[in-house]
Order: structure tokens, then C-alpha cells, then sequence
């Protein structure tokens, strides 16, 4: 990502204006509006910037607008008891653009069947040469000629408007996801994780845009099925008409069970990868804590356990299509045999003209039976994935009531007003707060307290409308911002977050800084206040990620102040500084609601609100709340307790601080020994950011130019070898063998003519039908065994793969999490997972079976007229051409398009983890404008890779075209006896597909290579630096180690990356065993850096630790960290029990779990 993810109010560089709105007529139908992209795509590698915007009709603005307008729609036609249809929804938001795609599917679906028609007349004309004038024929040849080019506009114009289609359809369902992201309830948000969402987003979202492509086979299907059954009951009567029909219903019935299987498979793919990714978006969340506590390999294995779920439903899945293969490819060759079969049962005369154009007209055929369980696969998965989101969008929301919203001013004293009989909870059998009677004048500073559960955060919830309200009202005046208990931090920098959308004001921003103690934190960082903040604040303490949100919501200058526990992440003096500076100072003539434990900030209070039980239990100043003897002393009391306790441990630390000492041996710097441990580090505590820039996110692996040869070797490889491949391909080559046995063996031995009735081989019509039987049969046989090998070596080589990169992802350090977006390896293993499982294997495969086919045809044609090669030679040289001039640019607008998903995955996660907080600056539109931005982002590459898809197809038809017609007008002006008129119309057969096998060729190859980019980007997750070893067998430590506990630093320096400067510098002490030692210092000084060195979370540069004399630098990290223990800075829980938190890993007995809630005070929770 080039930009900081904080979403801007509009985009500052100037890009150029879709030359797609501007097209002329000719324009749009050849795509030459591109040529200024590829021109400048042919000269360097194309950037973001270079990419034209897209037009208005496919901004996400007015997509958005319009998918609101028909689902505002829906809801008002449908009334308030029902939701809105989004079915209904998205048929008014396409329909107009769909019922012009239906009309070209449509024109293109008849253009088709005209090849075939005219096949019998071309034989009959090259058989009775004599008879018929030169005219007639090279009218035939232009009848040819004309239904190929209105097939090939046609065409190209549905199937690139059906991609438009999905393109706008996808912009509006993602934005939709995304606005509701940002309204869902607390209740909502526990059944959706961000993992799950991520699906609806990219998996989801997609294969509702992919039935958009395929709903034009709804329309076309029964134009083919119609237009066959004419064409045979025009050549070989009623009886084989007839038959042929019936063949085509009974191969078509096959779909419902195999439809209704396929359905089922999916529900089962799509709840598998929702499990596996909420799993891995847990363990990317929480990867620190799991490094720490050393809990790698069983984390590595759950995840392991959801995919081999998920990949065993797949198996399903990939094995039932290879069965829906094996049984389309074969069924032209069925449909076939059944009507030749009844033709000759009946006396139907069959005759090669007959056969071939009956041979032409089946296989045409072949395509919307072979499409028809696509489509309805398709359909399946659709409508699984529409009902998905469909649930999702009908998830409860944030109540818009809770709230009642006053202008700010008039006579009205009171702020903040909740009235009694309020009844609030997070669900519906758990009341949060009940009885509530609250009124804060403007201008109070109010104090919340409280023990813990007692209701203090619920009540700041209540005043922002987040928790459901059951009777009672609240009102406030004016604007809010609110402070969350756990910091919300955005990446970008610094600046960025305090800003929070805001214009700079120089003074008010350094009044600010300087309020929320931040100037020395600035002094620290190399790039100041423009240093770059990692996702979710990685890189900062938690006092700095405290002191940022406090400073964003100072910054905003709102009336009404809401802050949730501000000072509990930050020192003593820092604390007594902000509320001296900040809430007393800068704030002082604002409303304040805060909650706090510290004792010290309740004095200052206009008002003490004591809450327990949910309820408000004591209101007062801090005076009289003392006098009332009723239990807020207690919590006062507990306060002075915990300091009395504190002085003890300091005056008995100073009797033994003779115990911390200095190694004297290895520092003889005299200077160095006057302190027991000492560093002088003014350097920016964690994750290093560039010096010059800033900046720690770096910018998403790109690669450049073609994928490398090592990518496709490393896929075909991966299983066995690659030992299976040879095998895939000599099936399709006896597949394609046997084909064209099969048709060659019936154009060469039936008569040429009706006037001929014996067969040209001197065989019974029934003996040559059995060999063609068998041929067919035995190509489909074919077809099997290459659909099952194709699906086996694809989905092992996914499996490979994704093993790979979860053992690198899982094995990376830490600072691979620090630096790199969790949307960024969350798309790798949902989007880029998902291409591996279900389509790079097929595309592949058909980039192979295409040339195969092309290499039949021309073997077919050559045979005929060798004269062909005059033509075909040069125009497949031009062929070559086209293609190398168009895949510099596809292949990165491909990239680009792969890149700029990650932004919006990532933008989104953001988003939902601060919901709260954008609600309560009420910036929700701002946030849904940016995601927007983000989404235009992503439709510029991708809708110029689509429409540059579709310009190489075109060129590519129009020359298949040319040399067809080349071919036909060879064929009759060829003087009569030269060429066999039977086999001359087998060649013409195989000829109308030549414009579909030539482009396909390319089509599949430049599709294949655009897929290949989701296995280059995998593979570069399989190849991360790793930790050191686990487990290091002939340097484990003794099973009681460490017995004692004594760490020893020596000369210890320490730093985030080998272009930063050392964090710790020179570290020489030695900390005793069985003593609690305490680490001070201001933030940044380096605590917590110190505390991951000896976890080896940061590995030293010089010097060593100690830990009873055995160099931790020498064992396995497993050893290491599994053999200590630590309470993380920031808190962490996992999805599930409690006790399942407590003891994740099922060690403990109930009785040890029991006995530490009974020691942390929750037992009785």
C-alpha cells in the first residue's frame, strides 16, 4: 500500500478521465478506446496512477446510491414487516444493462447455427461442381463469412457488458457489506468476525458477479436447443430430430441430482473456509501472544485441522465435476449415436453432407449442455453466497434511536440527559444497566467508578447509543468524542490519526501535542509526528497509542467528552500530566464524562458517579462521598492499600538492590559501573520505520513483467515431480485422437450424396455406426481419465502449496506481522487459496487441450488444402504479435488489480475493530466515502483488464475469420476431383470453431498467466525468513530449567532491522533469581524491548542473555518460551470458553483451572 489507510476526502493526484464514457461507435466495438493504455503499457510497467478512472455508471458512488435506492425500494414494496429482497434488488439495479447483453447473447447464439445450416449445401456444392455456377458457392462462402463477423461483435459485446455488469454489481455489494460493517450491534458483530466478513467481501461477492456472466446462457440456451433441433429435422427429418431431442433432455436431466450434490458441496466449502479463516484471522490478531507463550505448532495444527475440512469437501466438490466432465464431453458423441442410430432404424438416408453438418450441429450443441451444469453449478453456488450476504445485511443493527440528538445551545443547561426506567443490555437475557438517572450541566467534569463488571463502560455506551435500549431516554447536546478503553489506532502516521479527517490548524494542533504529552515522544521518532504507525499501532507502546487517541479526540474540539479509563496504560507522572494539562487544562471548559480507577483524578471531579451492580449506587463531590460511609470509601480504601503495599516493596527493594549488580568482568568502563543497568537509547522503541520516509508498512510485493518460468515450474512440480502431468496430456491427445477418428471415419465412409446409396468402405451402415460408437466411446473414456487427473494433481498441488505458506506465515518473525497488514496475508489465503483450489488447475489444463484441439483442426484442414498454411502462417504470426503487445499490459494491470484488493480487506478490518469510535465522531460517512475511493481503486485495473481481454479477442476473431473465409474460397474455386467433397466438409467443420480455437488458445494462455499471479503470490509467502529453530536436539536445556531464574545480560544490544540504529545499547546487569525485579522508565525508554529480547522476540545484535548459565541464543525458541511465562501488554482473548483461554492448550486439570478464577477473583463470575 502506497497511502496510509486513513480514508482522505478526495484523492490529490490527477488521473485521467475514462476514455470508455468518451467512445464513439466504432470505438466500442473494436475497444480501440484502449489503445492509448497499451501504448503506454508496451513502453514501461504500468503504476496505479497511469490506469484511466472508471466511468460514471461504474464509480462506486453512484453504484452504492443506486443498490440503496433499490433496496429502499424493495423494503418500501415489501412493507415493514418483511426485509428487502436483495434478489429483487439487484434485477432493478442491472436490468437495464442485462436486457442489452441478452439481446447480443441472443443475436450471437443464432449467428452460431448458421455455419452449421449451410455445411450440407457447401458438400452438396463441391460435390456437384458441375452442375452448379462458381457464384453460388462463393455466396455460401459469404453467408459464412457474415454470421461469423456478427457472431464475433455480438459476442464480444455480451460477454464484455456481463463483465461491466459484474464489475458494478461487485462495487455495490462491497460497499453495502461495508456501510452495514459500520452500523452492526455488539450482539451482530460476535456471530460475524472479520474473517468471515473478508469471505463475503472476496469469495462471496465474486461468484455472485460470476453468475451475472453465465445468466446470458438462460437466454441463449433454448435459441441453441431450438435452432439444432431445426437444422436436424432439416437434414435428417422427424425421426432424427426427434431423437436428438430426446438425447439432449436426457443428458440435460442429469443435472438435477448432480446440481442438487454440487449445491450442497458448496454450503460445506463456503461454512469450511468461514471456519479456517476466522481461525487465521485470530492467530494473525494474536500472533505476538501465541509466539510468546510458544504456541506455534498447536495453533499451526488447528489450522491444519479446518482445511483438511475444507479441503476434503472440496475433493467432493472437484471430483463431482470431473464425473460432470466426463459426462458433457462425451455427450455430443452419445447424442450422436442415438440419432444416427434412430435414422437408420427409421430409413433416414445418411449421407456426409447430412452427418457432417449433423456433426457440426452437435457439437455446437456441446456448448450449452457442457455450460448448462456451469451454469447451474454457478447458480448453486449464488444463490449460497447471496443467501450469505442476504443474512448478513439483515443483521441487527446499532439502535438509531437509543439516542435522542439536541442542537447544542438555548436555555437548556444539562448536556448529557438520561432519564430513570432505563433498561439497557447487550442481548436479550442479560440486563446491563438498569435504573439509570443521569443529568451532567455543560461544562462538568463527571468521574466514573466503580469495581470491575460494575457497569462503568456500559454507561459510556448507553450515552453513545451502542448498547440496545428497553425504555427509558437519553439525550445530548452537541458533538462527542470518545476515548475507548482499548486504543484504536489507524495505520498511517501519526499526524494523520490526531488529525482524524480534520483540517491542520498549526497553534490548536500544538496545544494539543503538547497537552497530551507527546513532544518528547516526537523528539524520539526519526520522522516525528509523520513516522508511520503499523496496523492496529504495532510499533507503540501502549501509553503512545493511548496518548494518540486522547489526542485525537482533543483535537476534534467537541463538546461532550467521553473517556474510557484514559490514564490506565500510562506512567504516574504522564497520567498526573494529562489531567493536568489535558481534562484541567485545555478541556476545562468542556463536558468530561470519565471513567478511572485512579483514586488521585477523583478529587477534581464536579461529580462522582459510583456505579455497581449496573446501577448508579452513590452520586456526589469526592468530600461527601467519603462521609457516607456507604462503600465508596472501600474503593478508596483498596486504592491506599495497594500504595501502602507498593512503599513496602520499594523500602524492601533498596535493602537488597546489592543484588543487582553489574558484570564487572565483561564491562571494566568504570563509567559503566557507577549504575547497575543502564542504556542510552534515544531511539524509537519498536518495529523500526525507514529514516527517511517514516514509513513501516512497505509496499505489497509487486513482481514485474512476465511470471517467471520458475512459478509454473514450481505449480506443475509441486506434486510427485510433476510425474502426472505427461499423463494428463497424452489423455487429451487421445481424446482429441479419437474425435476426429470418430467424425473422419463417418465423412469418409457415408455416401456424398443421396444419389449414392452404398457406403464409400463397402461396410452396412450398422457396422459403420459401431465403429463409430466405439471411437466416441472411447474418447470419452478419455475425457475421465484426464478430468480426474486434473482434478487430483490441482487440488494436491493447492494443498501443497497452502501447507508452504501456512508453515512460512506461521514460522515468520515477528517483525514480518509488524511491517506487513493482516488483510495482506489474509487475501493470499482467501482469495488467491481460493483460485488455487478451484480454477489454476482447469486453466492450466485448458491452455493445453486448447492447443491440442487448434493442432487437430489444422491437421484436418491442411489435409484437405495444404494451401491453407499461405494464409494461416502469416495471420497467426500477426496472432503472436497481438498477444505480445497486449500481455505487458494485462499481465500488470492483473497485479495491479490483485494489489489493490488487499486496501479494502485491510480498510475494512480497521474500520470494524473502531466501529464505535467512528460512530461516536459521527464519521461514518467520511470512513464509507473512503472505502469508495479504495473501491475505484480496485475497479480501474480491473475493469481495463477485462475490456483489454476483450480487445485481444476480438482482433484475434477477426483474423480467425479471415482465414476461414480464405480457407472456403480456396475450397471452391479448387477445380473439381482435386479435393475429396466429403472430407473437404469435414475440414469446414472443423473450420467455424477456427476463430473459437484460435482465440481461446491465447485466451487461455494470457487468462492462465493472470491466474499464475495468485501462485506468485503465494509462493512468496512460502519463502519468509523464519525464526530460529523450535527445537535445536543436541543443545536442550535440563527438564527443571530454569531452576533459579538468574538473568545475566551482557553487553547486550539490540535493534528492530539492520538499516535502524541499535534500540538497546550496551546492556551489562544481572538480574538475581527468585526476585521480583522492576523495570521503570518513560515510554520509549526501552521496557518493553528488553522484556521480547528475552523471549527472543528481537533477536541481539551483540552480547548475549543468560538465562542460569545457558545462552538462550543457543536453544530452540520452543525451549525457550515455552519454559517462562508472560502477562502481555496488551490483552488478549480468543474465541470460546473461558476456560479454553485459560488453559488454550488443555493441560490442566478442572480442579487448577477452578483454583487460578478463585485467585484472579472470577470465581464467582
Amino acid at each position: 500500500m502506497k497511502e496510509p489507510l486513513l480514508p482522505a476526502e478526495g484523492q490529490s493526484k490527477q488521473r485521467t478521465r475514462s476514455p470508455y464514457g468518451d467512445a464513439t461507435l466504432l470505438q466500442l466495438v473494436t475497444f480501440s478506446w484502449l489503445n492509448p493504455l497499451f501504448s503506454v503499457g508496451i513502453k514501461k510497467p504500468l503504476e496505479q496512477d497511469d490506469i484511466p478512472d472508471v466511468g460514471i455508471n461504474e464509480s462506486a458512488a453512484f453504484l452504492s446510491s443506486a443498490f440503496a435506492e433499490c433496496l429502499d425500494r424493495e423494503n418500501d414494496a415489501g412493507g415493514s414487516s418483511s426485509s428487502p429482497s436483495i434478489y429483487r434488488a439487484i434485477f432493478l439495479l442491472v436490468r437495464r444493462k442485462a436486457a442489452i447483453n441478452a439481446f447480443f447473447a441472443m443475436a450471437s447464439a443464432t449467428a452460431s447455427y448458421v455455419g452449421p445450416y449451410l455445411i450440407n449445401d457447401f458438400v452438396d456444392f463441391l460435390s456437384r461442381k458441375k452442375e452448379r455456377s462458381l457464384t453460388s458457392g462463393y455466396l455460401i462462402a459469404l453467408g459464412f463469412l457474415c454470421a461469423k463477423i456478427v457472431e464475433t461483435v455480438t459476442q464480444r459485446q455480451w460477454i464484455f457488458g456481463a463483465r461491466q455488469l459484474g464489475l458494478r454489481l461487485r462495487a455495490a455489494l462491497t460497499t453495502r457489506i461495508y456501510a452495514k460493517g459500520l452500523v452492526l450491534s455488539a450482539r451482530s458483530r460476535q456471530g460475524h468476525t472479520s474473517g468471515e466478513i473478508i469471505n463475503y467481501m472476496s469469495v462471496d461477492v465474486n461468484r455472485i458477479t460470476d453468475f451475472i456472466w453465465y445468466v446470458n446462457t438462460v437466454w441463449m440456451l433454448p435459441i441453441q436447443i431450438s435452432l439444432a433441433i431445426y437444422i436436424l429435422r432439416t437434414n435428417l427429418g422427424a425421426p432424427g430430430s426427434l431423437a436428438a431431442l430426446a438425447a439432449t433432455l436426457l443428458v440435460m436431466s442429469c443435472n438435477v441430482p448432480l446440481t442438487r450434490m454440487q449445491k450442497s458441496y458448496q454450503t460445506k466449502i463456503m461454512e469450511a473456509k468461514d471456519g479456517r479463516m476466522k481461525a487465521t484471522s485470530e492467530v494473525l490478531r494474536n500472533m505476538k501472544t501465541i509466539k510468546l507463550q510458544s504456541w506455534d505448532s498447536q495453533f499451526l495444527g488447528k489450522l491444519k485441522c479446518l482445511r483438511e475440512v475444507e479441503r476434503s469437501w472440496l475433493w467432493k466438490s472437484l471430483r463431482l465435476t470431473a464425473i460432470t466432465a466426463f459426462i458433457f464431453w462425451g455427450s455430443p458423441a452419445f447424442i450422436s449415436t442415438i440419432t444416427f442410430g434412430a435414422c437408420l432404424m427409421m430409413g433416414v438416408p445418411l449421407t456426409a453432407g447430412r452427418v457432417l453438418s449433423a456433426l457440426a450441429t452437435f457439437r455446437m450443441l456441446q456448448d450449452p449442455i457442457f455450460n448448462l451444469p456451469d451454469l447451474l453449478s454457478v447458480i448453486a453456488q449464488a444463490k449460497v453466497s447471496a443467501d450469505r450476504i442476504t443474512s448478513y445485511l439483515q443483521e441487527e443493527e446499532v439502535q438509531q434511536d437509543a439516542v435522542e440528538y439536541v442542537p447544542p445551545g438555548g436555555d437548556e443547561r444539562f448536556d448529557v440527559e438520561i432519564e430513570s426506567e432505563l433498561v439497557s443490555s447487550r442481548s436479550s437475557s442479560n440486563v446491563t444497566l438498569d435504573g439509570i438517572d443521569l443529568r451532567v450541566k455543560r461544562g462538568m467534569r463527571v468521574a466514573v467508578c466503580g469495581t470491575v463488571g460494575s457497569g462503568k463502560s456500559s454507561l459510556l455506551s448507553c450515552i453513545l447509543g451502542e448498547i440496545h435500549k428497553l425504555s427509558g431516554t437519553v439525550k445530548v447536546r452537541g458533538t462527542k468524542a470518545y476515548v475507548p478503553q482499548c486504543p484504536w489506532i489507524l495505520t498511517g502516521s501519526i499526524r494523520d490519526n490526531i488529525l482524524f479527517g480534520k483540517a491542520y490548524e498549526s497553534e490548536r494542533y500544538e496545544r494539543t501535542v503538547q497537552a497530551c504529552a507527546m513532544v518528547k515522544d516526537f523528539e524520539l521518532f526519526s520522522c516525528g509526528d509523520l513516522t508511520e504507525i503499523g496496523e492496529r499501532g504495532i510499533n507503540m507502546s501502549g501509553g503512545q497509542k493511548q496518548r494518540i487517541q486522547i489526542a485525537r479526540a482533543v483535537y476534534q474540539d467537541a463538546d461532550i467528552y467521553l473517556l474510557d479509563d484514559p490514564f490506565s496504560a500510562v506512567d504516574a507522572h504522564t497520567g498526573t500530566h494529562l489531567f493536568q494539562d489535558c481534562l484541567m487544562g485545555i478541556l476545562r471548559d468542556k463536558t468530561i464524562i470519565y471513567v478511572t480507577h485512579q483514586v488521585e483524578f477523583l478529587p477534581a471531579a464536579d461529580v462522582i458517579v459510583v456505579m455497581q451492580n449496573g446501577k448508579i449506587a452513590q452520586t456526589g463531590k469526592f468530600d461527601e462521598l467519603m462521609k457516607q460511609n456507604v462503600g465508596f470509601e472501600a474503593l478508596v480504601g483498596a486504592h491506599s492499600q495497594a500504595l501502602e503495599l507498593v512503599h513496602a516493596v520499594e523500602s524492601s527493594t533498596q535493602q537488597t538492590t546489592s543484588l543487582l549488580v553489574a558484570d564487572q568482568e565483561e564491562n571494566s568502563d568504570p563509567s559503566r559501573t557507577s549504575k547497575p543497568c543502564q542504556q542510552q537509547q534515544r531511539d524509537p522503541v519498536g518495529v523500526g520505520t525507514d529514516n527517511q520516509s517514516g514509513k513501516l508498512v512497505q509496499d505489497e510485493e509487486r513482481e514485474t513483467g512476465s511470471i517467471g518460468k520458475e512459478v509454473y515450474w514450481s505449480y506443475l512440480t509441486a506434486v510427485k515431480g510433476g510425474v502426472l502431468v505427461p499423463f494428463i496430456v497424452l489423455a487429451q491427445s487421445s481424446f482429441q485422437v479419437l474425435q476426429i477418428a470418430s467424425n473422419y471415419w463417418m465423412a469418409w465412409a457415408c455416401p456424398p450424396t443421396s444419389d449414392s446409396n452404398e457406403p464409400a468402405v463397402g461396410l452396412g451402415m450398422d457396422t459403420i455406426l459401431l465403429v463409430y460408437t466405439l471411437l466416441a466411446a472411447g474418447s470419452a473414456l478419455c475425457v475421465l481419465v484426464r478430468a480426474i487427473l486434473v482434478t487430483t494433481v490441482g487440488l494436491s498441488t493447492a494443498e501443497k502449496l497452502f501447507t508452504d505458506m501456512l508453515h512460512s506465515v506461521i514460522r515468520a518473525p515477528m517483525q514480518f506481522f509488524d511491517s506487513t497488514p493482516t488483510g495482506r496475508i489474509l487475501n493470499r489465503a482467501s482469495t488467491d487459496q481460493s483460485v488455487l483450489d478451484l480454477e489454476i488447475g482447469q486453466r492450466l489444463g485448458w491452455c493445453a487441450f486448447s492447443i491440442i484441439q487448434i493442432l487437430g483442426t489444422i491437421a484436418v484442414m491442411s489435409q484437405v488444402a495444404w494451401e491453407v498454411f499461405v494464409i494461416f502462417i502469416p495471420v497467426t504470426a500477426v496472432c503472436i504479435w497481438y498477444q505480445q503487445y497486449y500481455t505487458p499490459t494485462a499481465r500488470e494491470l492483473a497485479r495491479l488489480s490483485g494489489i489493490q484488493l488487499t486496501p479494502i480487506l485491510h480498510h475494512f478490518s480497521e474500520s470494524l475493530a473502531g466501529a464505535a469510535t467512528i460512530r461516536a465522531f459521527g464519521h461514518g460517512e467520511r470512513f464509507i466515502t473512503g472505502n469508495l475511493g479504495l473501491v475505484d481503486n480496485y475497479s480501474r485495473p480491473w475493469f481495463h483488464n477485462v475490456s483489454a481481454m476483450e480487445w485481444l479477442s476480438f482482433r484475434l476473431n477477426v483474423l480467425s475469420n479471415f482465414v476461414f473465409a480464405f480457407s472456403l474460397v480456396l475450397l471452391v474455386t479448387l477445380p473439381e476431383g482435386i479435393i475429396n467433397p466429403s472430407i473437404a466438409g469435414l475440414a469446414v467443420t472443423y473450420g467455424i470453431n477456427l476463430n473459437v480455437l484460435q482465440a481461446s488458445v491465447i485466451w487461455n494462455i494470457c487468462n492462465a498467466e493472470n491466474k499464475m499471479i495468485s501462485v506468485e503470490r503465494v509462493l512468496q509467502y512460502t519463502n519468509i525468513k523464519s525464526e530460529a529453530p523450535l527445537v535445536i536436539e543436541d543443545r536442550r536445556p535440563p527438564p527443571n530449567w530454569p531452576s533459579i531464574g538468574t538473568i545475566c545480560f551482557k553487553n547486550l544490544q539490540i535493534r528492530y532491522a539492520e538499516h535502524l540504529p541499535s534500540v538497546l545499547k550496551n546492556i551489562s546487569c544481572t538480574f538475581p533469581g527468585k526476585r521480583k525485579i522492576g523495570v521503570v522508565g518513560r515510554t520509549g525508554s526501552g521496557k518493553s524491548t528488553l522484556t521480547q529480547a528475552i523471549f527472543r522476540m528481537v533477536e541481539a545484535r551483540e552480547g548475549s542473555i543468560i538465562i542460569d548459565d545457558i545462552d538462550i541464543s543457543k536453544i530452540g525458541l520452543d525451549d525457550l518460551r515455552s519454559r517462562l511465562s508472560i502477562i502481555p501488554q496488551d490483552p488478549t482473548m480468543f474465541e470460546g470458553t473461558v476456560r479454553g483461554n485459560l488453559d488454550p492448550l488443555c493441560q490442566y486439570t478442572d480442579f487448577d483451572v477452578w483454583e487460578v478464577f478463585s485467585t484472579i477473583l472470577l470465581s464467582h463470575h
